[in-house]
């Protein structure tokens, strides 16, 4: 132990060189493998290109290039911050060289996982590649931030482009510029680069050639056995969606029931992960009549169901089954992100042909004005939605995967290198987590309906300006009058806070803005047992929402009670529980049905 405190650099020598060989030929043997993997479905004309993703890239990147390089000047300054960086790096160095005390050229962020290991700070080897690389990505982005002469688009664009290639060329995800990779190779003798390849070619062949990384050990979850367990039945289905209702667990219930539309890109079961963390078993032990829209997962037969589809065969539809199921025709409705989305459009139309039916929605994470909308909008311009059409006329949807790629990318160090350093340098199998599971089961969405979404909302922001139509109906907003409840999280990267706010307005009757803790899932996704987060509120959404959280309360905990007696002002009569089944109502099959168990 002396001697190697004493010497540091020992503890990277290979401790038994004729297993390290060994290993290092598998290792090899691996990697063809998943070389392999990725060429057969190109080579068989399986798998497009993403030719014209990286032309857009480059383009964008060279418009700030074009910023700069057109002012001699400009162009000089940009430098020069960029060598004053390095040159404090190369002194600071020096000074530790000589053993001198020395503060860093540049402050690790205290949050960045990346960089926890110690030996990124006590080695100056890996402290010096870790600040070489600090300093060049601020400067990186910090030339987008100061192209004034780019739209706000395109700076956004560039900006996100230069996000995602900065955490890609980070020194921790490579083997031999990563002080932990280092000694976990040396002390394995290379055993957990032979996993990590093997495991990286399973992906790729697993993703029919694409990289589909596993967040999550798939084989310890299962939907309806571990996953999406609260008891219910089918009682309705089409082409679009399964309708379930739960089964009752208290002796009255609230003679309202409830209805939940949750996203069609993600399966609903994310409200109803386990037990414990079961938002929909939890409303049917307060005394909910709950019934889910269970999306179907889409193939070439749905391409042309379109928003209008979705609205009629599955929102008015599932209206229709609930007044069947219990004679009762109001109903207190729930949409979840672009579920709340399209019952936003819903509740236009009906108000429109003046359909009382639904008396109070509640929204989660929902946006309806789009002009603040998050990274996502970086994937929204005519040319990337027409390039998204064509590839899905192909085949009439866009494959989940393509979906789960870009939520993903909008927190990569999360969600892509920690899992690409975990599993395929470490060697290491991913952590059971079922939210983790959820996230890797996506859903296909149908061409006609994606193409809709993304031209009316993302890019032209329709429905907030009154100019939306469905089913010749031009949409407007201001006539829906009844009681809202909004829910936004803080830390949302989908739906961002102040986009949630500012939909509010766009409502012609009384919203309750509330504001939870976490983000788009944790913090929708947080029963009360487990005391976590927080929620703020401060009733009637006015002004801007800096003014509005300066009056709000703050509240421990889930923001779930608060949500329930919001739902028994609005209305606290109740009846005898209803079964499913009841009302001679056809039960189809056992929740949660058969449309969320099919995998892209």
């Amino acid at each position: 132990m002396a001697d190697e405190r004493q010497n540091p650099m020992m503890q990277y020598i290979v401790n038994n060189p004729e297993a390290f060989a060994q290993n290092l030929a598998r290792t090899l043997e691996n990697t063809g493998k998943a070389v392999a993997a990725y060429l057969e479905p190109r080579e068989k004309g399986e798998v497009n290109s993403n030719q014209d993703e990286l032309t857009g890239v480059i383009k964008t990147l060279a418009q700030v290039g074009e910023y700069w390089m057109s002012d001699p000047q400009r162009a000089v300054e940009a430098q020069s911050r960029l060598w004053n960086g390095y040159i404090q790096l190369w002194n600071s160095s020096l000074k530790r060289m000589m053993g001198e005390t020395a503060d860093p050229a540049v402050e690790t962020p205290a949050r960045d996982k990346r960089f926890a290991d110690p030996e990124w700070s006590e080695n100056q080897f890996f402290d010096f590649l870790k600040q070489l690389y600090l300093i060049t990505s601020d400067w990186a982005e910090t030339m987008v931030e100061n192209a004034d002469g780019l739209d706000d688009h395109t700076k956004h664009k560039a900006g996100f482009y230069v996000q995602q290639i900065s955490n890609a060329i980070a020194p921790s995800n490579f083997l031999l510029t990563n002080p932990e990779l280092l000694r976990l190779t040396l002390e394995s003798n290379g055993e957990n680069l032979v996993k990590g390849t093997q495991a990286l070619a399973e992906d790729i062949a697993d993703g029919h050639g694409d990289l589909r990384i596993r967040q999550t050990d798939p084989t310890k979850f299962a939907v309806g056995k571990n996953l999406a367990m609260t008891p219910g039945k089918v009682v309705a289905q089409n082409d679009v969606c399964q309708v379930i209702q739960y089964t009752p667990t208290t002796e009255n219930a609230l003679k309202r029931p409830l209805m939940i539309v949750p996203p069609w890109i993600n399966k609903f079961y994310i409200l109803d992960l386990n037990p414990e963390k079961s938002f929909i078993k939890w409303a049917v032990d307060q005394g909910h009549t709950v019934f889910v829209i269970s999306w179907v997962n889409p193939d070439e037969r749905q391409a042309e169901k379109s928003f209008e589809h979705y609205m009629k065969e599955g929102i008015l539809n599932t209206l229709d089954v609930i007044k069947r199921a219990t004679r009762q025709e109001e109903v207190n409705a729930i949409g979840y992100c672009v579920g709340g989305t399209l019952l936003a459009v819903t509740l236009a139309y009906m108000a429109a042909k003046s359909d009382e039916r639904i008396k109070t929605t509640t929204f989660f994470t929902t946006q309806v004005d789009f002009t603040h909308a998050g990274d996502l909008k970086v994937f929204v311009d005519e040319e990337q939605i027409q390039i998204l059409e064509e590839r899905m006329a192909e085949q009439g949807y866009l494959d989940g995967s393509k979906m789960s790629s870009a939520f993903n990318m909008l927190r990569s160090n999360d969600l892509i290198w920690s899992y690409v350093v975990n599993n395929y340098m470490k060697g290491k199998d991913p952590f059971p987590f079922d939210l983790l599971y959820w996230n890797s089961d996506p859903t296909r969405m149908p061409a006609a309906n994606h193409s809709f979404y993304l031209r009316n909302c993302y890019l032209e922001n329709r429905l907030s300006q009154g100019t939306m139509v469905i089913d010749n109906v031009t949409l407007d907003l201001k006539k829906v009058t009844i009681p809202i409840y909004n829910l936004a999280t803080r830390e949302d990267h989908i739906a961002p806070p102040i986009s949630v706010f500012k939909g509010c307005s766009c409502f012609g009757g009384p919203v309750d803005y509330v504001l939870s803790g976490s983000g788009h899932i944790a913090g929708v996704v947080n029963p009360p047992h487990k005391n976590k987060y927080q929620y703020w509120t401060n009733g009637k959404p006015v002004g801007d929402l800096d003014a509005w959280l300066s009056g709000a309360k703050e509240t421990p905990g889930s923001w779930w009670p608060h949500w329930d007696e919001w739902i028994r002002k609005q209305d606290d009569a109740v009846v005898k529980a209803r079964k499913p089944g009841a009302n001679r109502m056809k039960v189809l099959e056992e929740a949660p049905g058969s449309y969320v168990m099919t995998r892209v």
